[in-house]
């Protein structure tokens, strides 16, 4: 079977010490997690764990069961990416003397869809949202031209293309917490 990238989406309370169990799971199969992010979700007191790895269909199904047995795990799911809308969020830091002697940054600004967030006599700090690919094009550009004196990208956020949370039907059924 081809490796791909899977997003692996974690339903769950906010428990002291769960990220450690979660990402044991992947460590046991010598797995590495490309990007992990979690954030409160659209359900009242549920938090959303979105991580991604590189791995076999047959390894990620596997790995979800192992996640849905923890009990402190609501459900967890995994999509490909034709399954969902996702981004990242990618921040750049360049001196502001070698981006103004380039001239106008205008152009740079239009042509990756970017944002300044801060700018002053010693830097400017760029901020763009995309897929991996889009963000790392933009800092492939910049460290060619001026250098990069920092540079962070974000894990994944993803929502799936279906109309409600997936879990919501799952609690729907169990009327244990409220939308």
């Amino acid at each position: 079977m081809e490796k791909e990238l899977y997003t692996i989406t974690v339903f769950s309370e906010n428990t002291v010490g769960l990220l450690g169990q979660i990402t044991i799971i992947f460590t046991r199969r010598a797995l590495n997690i490309e990007t992990l992010s979690v954030s409160p979700s659209a359900i009242k007191g549920i938090h959303k764990f979105t991580i991604t790895v590189f791995t076999t269909e047959e390894v990620v199904e596997k790995v979800v069961k192992q996640i849905d047995k923890r009990i402190d795990i609501l459900k967890s799911y995994y999509n490909t990416d034709k399954e969902l809308v996702h981004q990242e969020i990618a921040l750049y830091k360049v001196a502001t003397d070698k981006l103004l002697a380039l001239g106008s940054i205008e152009n740079w600004i239009r042509d990756h869809n970017t944002r300044i967030l801060e700018m002053n006599e010693d830097y400017v700090v760029f901020q763009k949202a995309g897929h991996y690919g889009e963000t790392q094009r933009f800092f492939d550009e910049l460290s060619e031209s001026v250098g990069v004196l920092q540079f962070i990208r974000s894990g994944r956020v993803a929502i799936t293309k279906s109309k409600v949370e997936r879990l919501s039907d799952m609690l729907e059924n169990n009327k244990k917490y409220e939308n």
